[in-house]
């Protein structure tokens, strides 16, 4: 990739960034949008998007837990077997195809359900364990078969039915994606192959915009604010599944 090309590829990775990190994600979906459009080789995408992710995830769990949204009995059960759920998804010898799409299509219309209803229920109540460990186990299959830290279906998951605030479910998405994410990381550094070395440039801007949008989500943004970027969001990752890009 030209030097070029790589330079309008800066602006975008920093608008993702800022955009995920104000609802708590980290923008794995996103990275990967763009750095297809922008000719990057397949094999140094999924890599360079994890470092990406590892990083904006780490800044977006530590903004929202200072600013006092993170809930840890919320948070573990859901993270438990999602490590090694996430694994086996990215190991499973199938087409993803099917998945993608209809994950894909689930996302859009998550997208349209914030759009109309951008406050927090007056009430919720965090799930069973059992349901918990569950939703957690089906949740990192998913984020392995789609390459993504999971946090895109935890999110919606959790504000539909009830379990959490949209502050709350940002603060344990962040860590998810982040346990998760580094779990790919390692994964992909255990195959002795290179980091590209365009990434750490990439980095660089996507860690300035991930501190500036996890700290406005956290601590300044109202609620609505925040729906409506997840909505957003929601609707970028949809299409970058259904799109195949």
């Amino acid at each position: 990739m030209d030097s070029s090309s790589l330079a309008l590829l800066y602006p975008a990775i920093a608008v993702v960034a800022f955009l995920y990190s104000v609802v708590g994600h980290a923008g794995a979906s996103g990275y990967i949008a763009v750095m297809a459009l922008a000719g990057l080789a397949p094999g140094d995408i999924r890599p360079a998007a994890l470092v990406l992710n590892v990083l904006v995830a780490s800044l977006a769990t530590w903004q929202f837990h200072r600013a006092g949204h993170f809930r840890w009995r919320l948070f573990w059960p859901f993270a438990v077997l999602s490590i090694p759920a996430a694994y086996i998804g990215g190991a499973l010898p199938i087409s993803a195809e099917v998945f993608k799409t209809l994950v894909g299509a689930v996302l859009l219309l998550s997208a349209i359900r914030f759009l109309t209803q951008t406050s927090d229920r007056d009430r919720t109540s965090p799930p069973a364990l059992p349901v918990a460990l569950a939703a957690g186990a089906a949740l990192g299959l998913l984020a392995g078969i789609t390459g993504t830290g999971g946090g895109i279906f935890l999110t919606p998951l959790m504000l539909f039915a009830g379990w959490g605030k949209t502050k709350e479910t940002a603060a344990v998405s962040a860590p998810f994606i982040l346990v998760n994410s580094i779990s790919g990381l390692l994964g992909f550094l255990r195959t002795g192959a290179p980091l590209p070395t365009f990434v750490w440039g990439l980095a660089a801007v996507a860690v300035v915009a991930g501190l500036v949008g996890s700290y406005l989500g956290s601590r300044r943004f109202p609620v609505r604010t925040v729906r409506l970027t997840l909505a957003f969001v929601l609707a970028i990752a949809g299409a970058k599944l259904l799109l195949r890009f």
